[in-house]
């Protein structure tokens, strides 16, 4: 009886092979939708207006953030009994919990560029992994040409140390010469 046994009858890791010899399919075909996604690579302007959109998100979620915080820090500290006879570490009630409220809302202005960026990376996943490995080439550039941080004094920074405001490959070509600039001034100075 097993002689005269249905095709259909196979074990689970005989059905790929059993497709694959049916249908025609080669083994070495894969079905794999990065591939696509990795043949394209990014240039450098494109790299650039996609870190300047990803810097707007930023920026759009700091500000909401930043109201969410002192309002909510309003909202609590200000529903709050006080009694201004009793001071809260030596300091008026009134005066501490504006402290506080100020606080409330620069912890959601701090708070608020990372929930931007994580709502980009969310947005954006298909260039996520080209945009961070540009980022890595992008910031090595930046360690290797900018000026050694011995050289800087308290009223002479180096000018954009870590390339934050370059946004665009002539921005970059100018914070070089930036840097030339700064080193040939550091190294031999004028009298």
């Amino acid at each position: 009886m097993q002689n005269f046994a249905s095709p259909l009858r196979r074990t689970c890791k005989d059905i790929p092979r059993f497709f694959g010899r049916t249908n025609g399919l080669n083994s070495s075909l894969r079905f794999n939708s990065t591939q696509v996604d990795a043949a394209k690579q990014l240039n450098w302007p494109e790299y650039f207006e996609i870190r300047r959109r990803r810097r707007q998100w930023q920026t759009v979620f700091t500000i909401p953030c930043a109201l969410v915080g002192f309002f909510g820090g309003s909202f609590y500290f200000g529903s709050l009994a006080t009694d201004p006879t009793k001071p809260i570490m030596g300091v008026d009630p009134m005066i501490f919990y504006g402290g506080c409220t100020v606080l409330c809302m620069g912890a959601g202005y701090v708070v608020g560029p990372s929930l931007g960026s994580t709502a980009w990376r969310v947005m954006n996943r298909k260039v996520v992994p080209q945009i961070d490995a540009l980022d890595r080439e992008f910031y090595k550039h930046v360690a290797k040409n900018r000026v050694a941080a011995e050289l800087q004094s308290a009223t002479n920074p180096v000018p954009d140390y870590y390339g934050e405001k370059v946004g665009s490959l002539k921005q970059y070509r100018q914070w070089l010469r930036d840097q030339a600039k700064y080193r040939r001034k550091a190294v031999l100075p004028e009298e």
